[in-house]
């Protein structure tokens, strides 16, 4: 055991990127794990006022080197990053934002049958790592070319044949002429850490994660609460799968119940539909802001 001063004076120092797709997410999973975090304008560095945590602003590129060297203890990056870099951090959790898909892409004049059609082309990328293992994998050969930024008008100006590029809702490859033939890796956000934490940097990184996991787990599941009459009440419980048993009480007008529970959001509608069919009246969904189980 260690003694909780110890803990006290001890600092978790973070590194989130200083700006682009992931920096405002970053920054609102802190807030809403309670962290004060004042970042200001142009800041590089920051410490929160009331979690012992100090955070840095950084090149997403350059995080998982950060974290590796112990120059930051953790830090938010996007999976393709991580894999890209091929850096020796452990991925702490999952953060569930930040969802992207790394795809090849070719002109929409194209035909594209399978993987195999990439063979002998030239593909423009920024991720090179990821890519030519993908190609290894498939015994494939091709002429890879790095570059970084606007990769989707390479074809259009005769750099390349195909890319390899972040895809989100598909606009930009629509814009530019292209469609998306191969997905060659689902990406998250992920919390990763240094492989050496002291034992007291290890105690607040686990505090941290139990705030991290509870504020995930209240955006998979709404608190719901409704009327039923007590005759349908053994129908409609089990309908309600909850976090162990629905919560039952008895309501001023003799002959039903209010039953509170919660549901996953996957599961929301089907089941609220079929509460409503049990026979369930005045149903109120509310959202939760933490989850502890």
């Amino acid at each position: 055991m260690f003694s909780p001063n110890i803990v006290k004076n001890m600092k978790l120092r973070i590194a989130i990127q200083k700006s682009g797709r992931l920096h405002d997410d970053s920054i609102k999973l802190l807030k809403e794990c309670g962290i004060d975090i004042n970042n200001g304008v142009n800041k590089l560095k920051t410490e929160a006022s009331n979690f012992p945590l100090e955070v840095f602003f950084l090149r997403d590129d350059d995080i998982p080197q950060y974290v590796e060297d112990g120059v930051a203890d953790i830090g938010i990056v996007g999976e393709n990053v991580i894999l890209e870099k091929n850096r020796p951090v452990k991925i702490a959790e999952k953060l569930g934002f930040g969802k992207c898909r790394l795809s090849l892409a070719v002109p929409k004049s194209v035909e594209y049958n399978s993987v195999k059609d990439m063979d002998k082309l030239r593909i423009a990328t920024s991720y090179p790592v990821i890519l030519q293992n993908f190609l290894n994998e498939h015994n494939i050969t091709a002429e890879i070319h790095e570059i970084s930024g606007s990769v989707e008008i390479a074809p259009g100006i005769g750099l390349a044949d195909a890319i390899c590029d972040l895809v989100s809702s598909g606009s930009t490859l629509f814009m530019n002429g292209l469609k998306e033939v191969e997905v060659i890796l689902k990406s998250e956000a992920a919390l990763i850490s240094n492989d050496n934490l002291l034992p007291e940097q290890e105690v607040l990184l686990q505090k941290l994660l139990f705030r991290i996991q509870a504020v995930k787990k209240a955006k998979n599941n709404k608190y719901v609460l409704l009327n039923a009459p007590n005759d349908k009440l053994k129908e409609i419980i089990a309908l309600l799968p909850g976090m162990k048993s629905p919560t039952v009480l008895p309501l001023a007008e003799e002959g039903w119940s209010s039953v509170h529970s919660v549901l996953n959001e996957n599961a929301f509608w089907d089941i609220i539909e079929s509460l409503k069919a049990a026979g369930a009246q005045g149903i109120l969904v509310v959202p939760i802001e933490k989850m502890i189980i």
